[in-house]
């Protein structure tokens, strides 16, 4: 087939040259993920599924049409379900992004058999075409049209003829759809004729012209439909929207008035607009050239034919025909351009003539009964319409002529599909011959292609077994023996005046084909055992259909017609001498089955197989018997096995290395391809490092071939996982990244605040000492160094809170700032009672001052503004010289006292509101506390102190009394630094693996953790300690000790060290453990310590067994075992102090290893079902803090010393000034 060349081969590359597709060309493309690829639902290509069966292909389809999915492979043949709604997917955006490229880069979509075929036509100069079959309502129409859509498109072309030839083409859709389309029970726009359009392009491959050949008319609907159908719709966009001139020419009117119209009592169709389709229609024929006049004559004969239908017939005396209403017939002359006396002469006779010895005989004229003048009238208007539709087409092919020279052309067929109903008669008959054909040349050309390509690429094969439906066609049409339509022709040329009689004797002569096994006669009809399945054909009438010719009285009728229009449409003239049988229904046929298939055979074909899922035009239902019937005629599991026979799947070893290369460790670094060999070198590496069995591929020259489809599924998983894979590694270097520049971020935050410690807060916080001017006596917490005047501490300026609560309340805008907010306490006087101080809040914005409330009302807690003072109105803020935190503004208001509040912020309150205000208010500092308390009554208060009260100020009877103060002229002790801490380097969002070159453990990972004591000393620094480390760690110290020692010369090096040992320890009482983590013991048995815990347990296993095993450690008691020490090297000379005992004994038995009268009792927190714990991981910085662990922390041993070491390394420090560490 066509399409697979564009995968087997360059536009320039030919098969004498396919040893060259295994070399490289060019660098390959590098592999992308496909962000908008979306999860495939079943598998897109039926070649690919498990099981051949219908049943299987039919549970694919369902499952991809339920999700939207309409489009499926066998191959190259395209699978379409009709989905009976829009799904967006023939737009502009969509056409383009398959422009230029290949069947496999995209989904499945009848874009991509367009793109196909052009591409082959313009890079092959081959001829394409393009075989869309299916039933009535599968979507075949559609598919034409689209396929023109996107040739349309694509074919390019800015000369004015070329944009003229592609809207010409594009017009024969709604002008052939109006004459040749109807409305059944199936499908309101159904085709009911076969077309193969043939767009011919130049060398350029611009459409330069195009030819059209219908096939199967089905003129019968011209003259009756069952019900609920339509007649073609141009009889109702006529009758419907026809202009006031036709109507008065032709006496147009609805077509609820003609028998044609209204027989089936259907007129309307939802979704189809008469009126609109009918200026389509008349567009269309000004689009494709039709003049004026030859519009006239077409509706002219369409006006004929209705009226035609109209002249009824009744019974004369004699019992023959007569017409009823003669105005009729009258108007049918009219529109015929004949007399009147000859039509009904045509309708109601017969010329009847006799021969004797091959001599002209009688001529009789025989009357004709009611039926047999009703079955005259439809022949006329069947002919009639027959002939205008052939008219039609060849008219169209005149204007779409070649304007230039063709160098090849793109065909597409669109034909009923295979048909079979409760009763098949020659229609039937005629359509499944034409499928039957059409199935022979696919599989002829489907099994030639794949021979071919096996036998150009060297791949052993076996032959493929298929059923070879030559001898059905043969059955049908061979002449000798004779096949069913020679059959039908000796049957119809017998001179029967009875169509019965006729069809009984087509009956007899069936019989003559009883032997063929391929067929079946019955009574009354006969089976043929089609591709798709057995039909039985009933031959009642089909001897008479077969004949499909007009009586020579019509025929002389039209000739005596003055309408020139209408001697076109009949030109042959009618020959009386003339004895010679003219073909017949089933000779025509057979003639153009055998020119389609010469020209189909001519080019190389694609295929789009329609399916129609339900009879509801429901684009959620899928009906699974009808499909599988659908999927049984249309031969679609014989496609599936005729591709399977062979291989799957089969692709050039470039574009396989292309897709594939990343599987490979060899072909590939980081998503970028590295093999520097040819294709197919690396075709063979990258199925080697996916495993893949040698039976299940095989090399050709240019081509990899995959024997299964569960092969290829697994490549494609295995490269759907390296996407996942490298996603998973790209987040967790982000994630680690984002840890890593968060510990940074917070790092040197915390570094800057250590160095500036908020500078404008300090600032802020100095200027509050200039305010009080030295005027105050001031408390000691607001002196201390870390002391920060930030503001608003109630957070009524956040979003969201408390804060936002208070805000909202008191109606603060949201763009007035909070400058300040506490807490603070307001002195409220009492009628007949002592003033007493109240809680409120205290806010201040650069417009007011709010003292704010909260109030109970109705049992819920409400707040209130107490009241807002205006900046503008403060005169002055009083406070006294003593430490208290007591203050008044004054205001002078003429209908309220002057605010006496106490809040412990009031330095801080001052300096904002001097800010504020500019300097506006004066601030009084002096022995009381002026302010009114009442209105225009200035009033005092007085501050004393009290050496009764220590902190709190207290208020009583006027006065306030309050302690010892700081001196007023004091200042804010220096920022104070931070606890010394070691740096520590940084352990979350690493960037790096731990680990050297080539993956290698890296040294700080394989360090064995290390307890350290406090006093250690980091390595490279140079600090006075009192004594060594080894005297203050002891002889159980893995480090190496100090040397910097301040006593002198060290000693000589001591001999070597024993070998070092796991620490033991010996059990003293017997302890039967309790649960799964604790380890028995018995008195006296030896067993090594893995770790120690601070809670009273230790972690042990038994001497002898392996160390990293954690299933034979357990826990025991530290009570209950002492352990053994060993005996270290003598220290040297200045560190001569005495080592002191192991801490765990020390810490289990308080006096070395004395023993004990009786076993105590473990620890109450026991280890209850707790799993040893793993052994503490390597520190990933090569920094060793002063912190010491827990355990060691706990060695009451080491105390004196410990603290000895401590006291001098913080003289030390404190000696020595530094900068702080990060």
């Amino acid at each position: 087939m066509a399409v697979t060349k564009r995968a087997g081969r360059k536009k320039d590359a030919g098969a004498s040259r396919s040893n060259d597709a295994s070399k490289s060309k060019g660098p390959i493309k590098r592999a992308v993920f496909e962000s908008t690829k979306k999860k495939e639902v079943g598998v897109s290509d039926l070649t690919l599924i498990s099981k051949i069966s219908n049943e299987a292909i039919n549970d694919n389809l369902r499952k991809r049409f339920e999700n939207a999915e309409i489009y499926t492979y066998i191959g190259h043949v395209l699978v379409s379900v009709n989905p009976f709604r829009d799904l967006g997917i023939y737009t502009d955006a969509v056409l383009d992004s398959y422009k230029g490229k290949n069947r496999l880069e995209m989904p499945p979509h009848v874009f991509a058999i367009a793109e196909s075929s052009y591409y082959n036509m313009k890079g092959y100069k081959e001829n394409q075409c393009i075989i869309i079959s299916g039933e009535s309502g599968a979507g075949k129409t559609e598919a034409a049209k689209r396929i023109m859509q996107y040739i349309a498109s694509v074919s390019g072309g800015s000369d004015s003829s070329i944009q003229q030839i592609k809207d010409m083409v594009l017009a024969t859709n709604p002008l052939l759809e109006s004459f040749g389309n109807a409305k059944t029970l199936r499908n309101n726009n159904s085709s009911r004729f076969g077309k193969y359009l043939e767009i011919q392009f130049n060398a350029q491959g611009e459409p330069v012209g195009a030819n059209i050949n219908n096939y199967l008319l089905e003129k019968s609907r011209v003259v009756g439909q069952i019900k609920n159908e339509r007649n073609f719709h141009i009889f109702y966009q006529f009758t419907k929207a026809a202009t006031s001139n036709y109507r008065e020419m032709f006496g147009v009117q609805q077509p609820g008035s003609y028998l044609y119209t209204s027989k089936s009592k259907c007129l309307d169709v939802d979704g189809i607009d008469d009126h609109g389709d009918f200026a389509e229609t008349v567009n269309a024929m000004k689009i494709i050239g039709l003049a004026q006049a030859e519009q006239d004559n077409i509706f002219r004969m369409l006006a004929a034919i209705l009226w035609l239908g109209n002249v009824q017939f009744g019974e004369n005396e004699e019992g023959n025909a007569k017409i009823i209403d003669r105005s009729v017939v009258d108007f049918v002359a009219y529109l015929m351009e004949v007399q009147a006396d000859h039509v009904d002469k045509a309708l109601t006779e017969r010329i009847v003539e006799t021969s004797r010895g091959g001599r002209r005989g009688s001529v009789y004229n025989v009357p004709l009964n009611p039926a047999q003048a009703t079955s005259v009238r439809d022949a006329l208007a069947k002919g009639i319409y027959f002939n205008l539709f052939d008219w039609i087409v060849q008219r169209v092919n005149v204007s779409l002529k070649a304007r230039g020279a063709m160098a090849q052309s793109v065909g597409i067929l669109d034909i009923y599909g295979f048909e079979i109903f409760e009763k098949n008669s020659f229609e039937q008959l005629c359509i499944n011959y034409v499928n039957e054909k059409l199935q022979q040349i696919f599989i002829q050309l489907t099994l030639k292609a794949e021979q071919e390509e096996y036998e150009r690429e060297q791949i052993q094969w076996t032959p493929i077994k298929y059923f070879d439906n030559k001898v059905v066609c043969e059955l049908i049409e061979e002449r000798r023996p004779a096949g069913v339509f020679a059959v039908l022709n000796d049957a119809c040329a017998t001179a029967h005046a009875d169509p019965a009689a006729a069809d009984q004797t087509f009956v007899q002569r069936l019989n003559t084909l009883a032997a063929n096994a391929n067929f079946q006669p019955r009574q009354g009809q006969f089976i043929i055992k089609h591709y798709a399945g057995d039909v039985a054909y009933a031959v009642e009438g089909m001897t008479d259909k077969n004949k499909d010719q007009l009586l020579k009285d019509l025929l002389n009728l039209i000739g005596q017609s003055s309408n020139k229009f209408l001697h076109t449409l009949f030109p042959a003239p009618v020959d009386q001498d003339n004895k010679r049988r003219p073909p017949t229904a089933g000779d025509k046929i057979k003639a153009s089955a055998n020119d389609l298939v010469s020209t189909l055979m001519k080019a190389s074909p694609s295929y789009i197989r329609t399916i129609k899922p339900n009879e509801n035009k429901s684009p959620s239902e899928y009906n699974e018997g009808n499909v599988l019937h659908q999927i049984k005629y249309l031969g679609l599991q014989e496609n599936v096995r005729i591709r399977r026979a062979g291989f799957a799947y089969r692709q050039t070893f470039e574009k396989f290395v292309e897709r594939f290369y990343l599987l490979s460790p060899k072909t590939s670094y980081a998503g970028d391809y590295t093999w520097t060999g040819d294709y197919l070198s690396g075709t063979k590496q990258i199925l080697k490092d996916t495993s893949i069995p040698i039976e299940e591929y095989q090399m050709g020259r240019t081509k990899a071939f995959i024997k299964t489809p569960e092969t290829l599924f697994a490549l494609e998983t295995m490269r759907d996982r390296y996407w996942h894979n490298m996603a998973i590694r790209i987040q967790r270097a982000w994630r680690n990244y984002i840890r890593y520049r968060t510990e940074c971020a917070i790092r040197i935050q915390r570094f800057w605040r250590r160095i500036n410690g908020g500078f404008e807060f300090i600032q802020l916080r100095d200027q509050g000492h200039q305010v009080l001017k030295g005027r105050k006596e001031r408390r000691r917490f607001s002196l201390l160094g870390y002391r920060r005047f930030l503001g608003d501490y109630l957070g009524i300026a956040n979003s969201g809170g408390p804060g936002e609560m208070v805000r909202s309340a008191v109606n603060l805008q949201s763009n007035e700032p909070v400058i300040f907010s506490c807490r603070a306490e307001l002195l409220v006087s009492k009628l007949g009672r002592s003033s007493k101080p109240e809680p409120r809040m205290l806010i201040l914005t650069p417009r007011n001052v709010y003292i704010v409330k909260q109030v109970a009302v109705q049992r819920q807690v409400q707040i209130q503004a107490d009241r807002v003072i205006g900046l503008g109105a403060i005169k002055y803020v009083s406070c006294s010289t003593l430490k208290d935190d007591w203050f008044s503004i004054g205001v002078g208001a003429q209908q309220e006292a002057d605010p006496l509040l106490n809040c412990v912020f009031k330095t801080e309150f001052f300096t904002h509101l001097q800010n504020t205000s500019r300097g506006s208010i004066e601030l009084r500092i002096g022995a009381t506390i002026e302010y009114n308390k009442k209105p225009g009554k200035p009033s005092a208060v007085k501050t004393v102190k009290d050496p009764n009260v220590p902190r709190d100020d207290l208020y009583k009877s006027g006065t306030i009394h309050t302690g010892q103060g700081e001196p007023p002229n004091s200042t804010s002790k220096p920022t104070p630094r931070g606890k010394q801490v070691p740096a520590k380097a940084i352990t979350k969002g690493k960037l790096l693996r731990p680990g050297g070159p080539g993956g290698a453990t890296s040294k700080l990972a394989s360090r064995p953790a290390q307890s350290r004591p406090v006093a250690s000393n980091p390595v490279g620094q140079t600090r006075a300690v009192p004594q060594s480390l080894a005297a203050i760690n002891g002889p159980s110290h893995d480090r190496t000790a100090s040397t910097s020692s301040m006593r002198g010369p060290p000693p000589p090096p001591p001999a070597a060290p024993p070998p070092s040992q796991d620490p033991t320890a010996r059990a003293l009482y017997d302890f039967a453990g309790q649960s799964a983590g604790e380890m028995t013991v018995t008195k006296g048995d030896v067993i090594i310590i893995v770790r120690k815990e601070a809670n009273g347990w230790w972690l042990a296993r038994p001497k002898g067994s392996v160390a990293d095993d954690p299933s034979v450690q357990g826990w025991v008691p530290s009570a209950y075992v002492e352990e053994i020490q060993i005996q270290a090297p003598p220290p040297p000379p200045p560190a001569s102090r005495p080592v002191p005992g192991p801490p765990g004994a020390v810490a289990a038995n308080g006096t070395g290893t004395r023993g004990k009268p009786t076993p105590p009792a473990p620890p109450a927190k026991r280890p209850v079902g707790k799993k040893p714990a793993p052994a503490p991981a390597a520190r990933d910085s090569g920094y060793s803090g002063s912190a010491a662990s827990s355990s060691d922390a706990s060695h009451d041993s080491m105390a004196g010393s410990l603290a000895e070491a401590l006291r001098a390394r913080q003289a030390a420090m404190s000696s020595r000034k530094r900068e702080d560490d990060w």
